[in-house]
Parts: structure tokens; C-alpha cells; sequence
């Protein structure tokens, strides 16, 4: 029972184990329709110490504007099986019982976003992202990418997408889009830093940097 009382403190104060059953971050994180979920340890602390920069990999609470959700699953309402259903989610074995989201940061406060330039790229700050993690489903490609007017990150809050832009309801949908979409730095819960489980995945998450130096 102590370990157990142990591993639900440090889930909730310093890190915490995710399942990831959606496929807007594919191909980084698994999620997709008959493969097994990743389950993904994020880093509570770093944030407190350090600031979130582009191309990292964040989970985070849905802004009032989002209506929809990637972790939420049905709890019972039996009391004894809601309680089973949320130790499950704080031991990484269940979805989490929240309003979560797992996507990559694109563009900080104060910073223009926009899509797209000629050859089909996300542009921010007047300058195209380097993006090697973005996935491209069967029968899709960059001149699919969907275009949005340009729109400055307001302070205290970010732009973020998912890596599989094909199917990825984010920044650029959720609430609207625009500044709706945005998300306030302080429903950051944590940065996604390593795939755990299953074992042929285990691996650091990505955190290219896609915006260019100078």
C-alpha cells in the first residue's frame, strides 16, 4: 500500500505516466486504431526551472474554448469503480480522467504563426519551420497542409499542433482557431520525455527545435 501511495505522489507532483489514445501525434507518439497505445512519462518539474521552447512535445489542460478531448474516457458510476478507474489513470495503466491534450509546441507568446509559404510549410515569424517530425498519412502530402491567416501569439500563451497534421483537431480548429485556440502557459501540466511502454518503443520523445537560429 505505501508504494502504491508513493507512486500516486509522485505522478501527481513530479512526473506521471500518459496514455496516448489518439493519433494526432503520430508517428512520435502511437495511438492509432488497433496498434498498442504509447504510455509516455511527462516531466512535471522542468518547467519550473526552465522555459517551454518550440518543437517540444507538452501535455496540458484543454482552455475553456477547446470542446473536445484526447484522454477523457467514461468513468463508471459506481463509486468503488471510479475510484479503480482513476488510480489506473494516475499509474499510467488507464486514460487520464481530465480535459488533456498532448501536442508539439509551434509557436510562443508574442511570435506570428501562419500557414503556408510556396512549398507548403508552416511559417513563423516571417521564417518556415524545419518540421522532420510532421507525418503525412497515406495519400496526403504538404500541399495538403490547411492555410490559416496569420495570428500573434497573445502573452502567456502558446500555439501548439500535432505531428500528424492530417488529423489533429488543435490550435488551428479548437475554438474557433485564431487566439481562441491558443492555450495559457499555465495549463501546461508537464513535457512528454520518454516513450516507457511497450518496450519496442522505449525512446526519448522529440523535441526538434523547428524554428531557425539568427
Amino acid at each position: 500500500m505505501t508504494a502504491v501511495v508513493l507512486t500516486v505522489l509522485i505522478q501527481a507532483f513530479v512526473a506521471r505516466v500518459y496514455v496516448i489514445p489518439s493519433a494526432s501525434m503520430e508517428n512520435t507518439l502511437h495511438g492509432c486504431t488497433g496498434c498498442e497505445n504509447d504510455r509516455v512519462l511527462v516531466d512535471k518539474l522542468t518547467y519550473g526551472f526552465s522555459d517551454i521552447e518550440p518543437g517540444e512535445v507538452v501535455v496540458f489542460r484543454g482552455p475553456e474554448a477547446w470542446t473536445s478531448t484526447e484522454f477523457r474516457t467514461p468513468r463508471s458510476t459506481n463509486p468503488v469503480a471510479g475510484f479503480v478507474q482513476n488510480i489506473g489513470s494516475l499509474l499510467g495503466i488507464a486514460p487520464a480522467n481530465e480535459r488533456d491534450f498532448v501536442k508539439r509546441v509551434i509557436a510562443l507568446p508574442g511570435q506570428t504563426v501562419m500557414c503556408c509559404d510556396e512549398q507548403h510549410r508552416v511559417v513563423v515569424d516571417g521564417k518556415p519551420l524545419d518540421e522532420p517530425y510532421v507525418h503525412w498519412q497515406a495519400g496526403t502530402s504538404p500541399a495538403d497542409h490547411e492555410p490559416f491567416a496569420p495570428i500573434r501569439v497573445p502573452d502567456g500563451r502558446l500555439f501548439v499542433m500535432g505531428d500528424n497534421r492530417m488529423n489533429s483537431t488543435d490550435s488551428r480548429k479548437q475554438g474557433g482557431g485564431g487566439v481562441a485556440g491558443t492555450v495559457p502557459l499555465e495549463n501546461v501540466i508537464g513535457k512528454a520525455r520518454y516513450i516507457v511502454f511497450p518496450k519496442d518503443r522505449w525512446s526519448v520523445v522529440s523535441d526538434h527545435n523547428p524554428q531557425p537560429l539568427g
